[in-house]
């Protein structure tokens, strides 16, 4: 088994389990979690194929990209969960259904 495919068995195994999270969870900390690990699947694949592709600069560079968006929407989630928390008292997704404004 080469190198590439041990590489997309894995991006598929850790892509797997973040969309079993978001799929499973309905709580706010989690779904940050599952949703973080979906991303760092994703960029696994990403910086494979670069590898793969022979464009491995490029590849990190929009690696390093996503990983910044990434951290802020990690940031701005776990945010939103504290303050879920504090005006609902729950952390239940189906919770912020009731918020109005």
């Amino acid at each position: 088994m080469s190198t590439l495919e041990i590489l997309v068995v894995g991006v598929i195994a850790i892509v797997g389990v973040g969309l079993y999270g978001l799929l499973i969870t309905r709580n706010l900390i989690k779904v940050v979690v599952a949703l973080q690990i979906l991303v760092k699947g994703a960029l696994i694949a990403l910086v494979a194929a670069g590898d793969a592709s022979g464009q491995v600069g490029l590849s990190q560079s929009l690696a390093i990209t996503v990983i910044v968006a990434d951290t802020v929407v990690g940031v701005v989630g776990l945010a939103l969960a504290v303050q879920t928390k504090r005006l609902l008292g729950t952390l239940d997704v189906d919770a912020l259904s009731t918020l109005k404004g």
